[in-house]
């Protein structure tokens, strides 16, 4: 077609003819009248069998570490706020006036436990006594709750949807891979712009190209083809690709535009028609006409759009808000069992007839000593008979008259210990 135009046995020549500078040496071209660039045909990839590892694809990486130190978190405060809170420890055997111990189910194993139960939906034997320690149960079990609402929902549209996966991506995957063979059609404009290429990425797919001389192919038909029927990619127009996978549904584009060029209509050197022609395209393209004869004519009418429909893991920007919650909550909790810790032992204190300091530190010292699960209760004022006040009332009812033996009365007086 070329060589007609320069030996002029033709005035045009109206046809997807790339604008080069090697063909501007020798034809004159007009404005472009469509833009377009090299791309990648290959055929749709089919769908992935899931692996034994699906079940974790709801949920992104970040999402399990985090839960997992939730956990941790959450059952190590509620072990310490276990210990230090004094609403936390019962009497075992109430029934028996005699015992002087308390209990607490809360140990170090009984925590993981009771958080491990929350977080599998399944609960467990314990339950907390005191205030703070059942706010951190019940901001446990609400987080544990959306955390598994929003697990199940994934799982199930990871289940249902087909996953599409691609091996290459882009034109540098094409070019790390050798698996693939790909090519483009000899001697042409996408041949050249790759062996002329300075860009390293396509200096190697131009060795890899030329080192097989089955990568190059005839023409598009013969490398649409080739695509279908074998594991190869074509190096190819975009305008052209459009076209063909659109009309072809097993067929489609991968990545982007490598380059950027045109179209334009060919003339001979010095033809009158070309600024003609070049005023025309300019006017279509004011008046968006050639985009509308592009939808008409490249669209087709054999392939529908398709939706979107690949599933997402969940990643922190859509529930990290639960993880907020959950540590206000446990701020809240520490804050309610500094209060319950103080408030029961000014008490004690008291009763105790006992420095409020010391109480304090007679507490987190035991608190601190993990191991132990049981501690002796706090004692009741003890009621003891007191000489004085027998003599005291012995002496009352020897003043009574018509007394005629004396009687003994007792009383009792609290002593502390």
């Amino acid at each position: 077609m070329i060589k007609e135009l320069i030996d002029h046995k033709a005035d045009l020549a109206v046809a997807p003819l790339t604008i080069t500078h090697i063909r501007e040496k020798a034809i004159d071209f007009s404005k472009p009248f469509m833009t377009l660039g090299v791309s990648i045909l290959y055929r749709k990839p089919n769908g992935t069998n899931p692996s034994v590892f699906s079940f974790l694809n709801p949920l992104s990486p970040d999402i399990w570490m985090y839960v997992l130190l939730a956990y941790l978190g959450v059952s190590c405060v509620l072990f310490v706020i276990a210990r230090f809170s004094p609403y936390e420890w019962y009497d075992a055997h109430p029934c028996n006036p005699g015992s002087e111990v308390v209990e607490n189910n809360f140990t170090l194993l009984n925590s993981f436990w009771f958080g491990m139960g929350s977080l599998m939906q399944q609960g467990s034997e314990l339950m907390p006594k005191a205030l703070s320690t059942r706010i951190i149960g019940g901001i446990w079990w609400f987080f544990t709750l959306i955390i598994i609402s929003s697990y199940t929902a994934n799982l199930a549209a990871f289940l249902t949807v087909e996953r599409m996966e691609s091996p290459i991506d882009s034109a540098d995957d094409l070019a790390k891979q050798t698996k693939i063979e790909y090519g483009a059609v000899k001697d042409g404009a996408t041949m050249t712009f790759f062996k002329k290429s300075k860009i390293s990425t396509f200096e190697k797919m131009w060795a890899f190209m030329s080192s097989k001389p089955s990568a190059l192919v005839k023409n598009n038909e013969e490398g649409i083809q080739r695509t279908l029927t074998a594991d190869y990619a074509l190096l190819m127009e975009s305008t052209t690709i459009e076209y063909v996978t659109q009309r072809n549904c097993n067929l489609t584009q991968i990545g982007g535009l490598i380059d950027s060029k045109g179209y334009g209509i060919g003339t001979p050197m010095g033809s009158p028609y070309r600024d003609k022609i070049t005023i025309a395209i300019l006017q279509l393209q004011e008046e968006d006409k050639l985009h509308i004869m592009k939808e008409k004519w490249w669209r087709g009418s054999g392939c529908p759009e398709e939706e979107n429909k690949e599933a997402s893991a969940l990643g922190i920007q859509k529930i990290g808000g639960i993880f907020i919650v959950l540590a206000a909550g446990l701020v809240l909790s520490v804050l309610v069992a500094v209060g319950e810790f103080v408030y029961k032992l000014r008490k004690t204190a008291e009763r105790e007839q006992r420095s409020f300091c010391s109480t304090v530190a007679d507490e987190i010292r035991f608190s601190l000593t993990c191991q132990r699960r049981v501690k002796h209760k706090p004692q009741p004022p003890m009621m003891v008979k007191t000489d004085a006040v027998i003599n005291m009332h012995t002496f009352n009812d020897r003043r009574l008259p018509g007394k005629d033996s004396m009687t003994c009365s007792t009383s009792l007086a609290p002593v502390f210990p």
